[in-house]
């Protein structure tokens, strides 16, 4: 999810000066039937789609040709791809992609021959970038005031948004395997940090994560595509840990609160790989 996720008018001084953070998988069952084998020994390219959780900011190593899309080589899209040598492989996940995006600029590459498929979507169309620069900005009422609409969101209009793209993407791909990938935790909660948000405000976050993470997770389930649990790996290196895989504050700063290079090849990787 992109920062524009914090959005572009706050600048990486006034929130670095604004928030101060310490900073020191398994799968679920896809319900999906399985192809003929025939169909599915013809269908071997794999289509990486999403938002920034999957095109890799904040680990660093973008591709120059991706522009602000921001993939980077460091990506699980890209390490699993490396690693395993599909007979295609199409990396059209985009920095700052709602439900809308994806199902207007990144099917593309989608046909009878892709055999799998890995999205992340659905925090930017929840608004976590101004419920963040809400938080990061204002006390603990205005922040769970805002965690709370997004919320809402969350439970009454995002699972049909998501209900559209992964219609889509069975239309346009029926012989993929689709492995849909969670959101993590952001926070460590317990003491790790000194100064920033508070507790209750993290709680909130952790809180907010794990309800949209539950929605996908049941959208998915129901399309017959396999789920893969973030928090499996990044359980004890949320922001706050003493190795955390993901960013607080970071320069530049739309890599805060991503994923940095590990959380991609710790965190990611082994879980869509077991789901894959």
């Amino acid at each position: 999810m992109k920062l524009s996720w914090f959005v572009s008018s706050v600048s990486a001084f006034a929130l670095t000066a604004a928030l101060t953070l310490g900073v020191g998988g398994a799968a679920h069952a896809d319900g999906r039937a399985e192809r003929r084998p025939a169909e599915r020994a013809a269908a071997t390219g794999y289509v990486a789609l999403g938002d920034s959780y999957s095109s890799g900011v904040g680990a660093g190593g973008y591709d120059a040709n991706s522009g602000s899309c921001k993939r980077s080589t460091k990506a699980y899209p890209a390490l699993w791809a490396a690693a395993h040598k599909p007979s295609s492989f199409a990396f059209t996940a985009c920095s700052g992609a709602r439900t809308g995006d994806v199902l207007s600029g990144q099917l593309g590459p989608l046909s009878a021959s892709t055999g799998l498929v890995s999205i992340s979507v659905g925090g930017n169309d929840a608004g976590f970038a101004d419920t963040m620069t809400t938080c990061v900005f204002n006390g603990d009422s205005a922040c769970l005031s805002r965690i709370d609409r997004a919320r809402a969101y969350i439970s009454g209009t995002l699972p049909g948004q998501l209900d559209k793209v992964y219609s889509a993407i069975s239309a346009k791909a029926p012989a993929a395997r689709v492995v849909v990938i969670g959101y993590p935790r952001f926070y460590h909660l317990g003491g790790g940090c000194i100064g920033g948000l508070s507790e209750k405000k993290r709680s909130a976050i952790n809180a907010a994560a794990d309800h949209i993470d539950t929605v996908i997770a049941k959208r998915a389930a129901d399309h017959g595509f396999a789920y893969a649990d973030i928090n499996t790996t990044f359980a004890g290196h949320e922001i706050c840990s003493g190795k955390p895989w993901l960013n607080s504050v970071a320069l530049p700063v739309d890599e805060s609160y991503h994923p940095n290079a590990a959380g991609q090849s710790g965190g990611y990787l082994p879980v869509f790989a077991s789901a894959a």
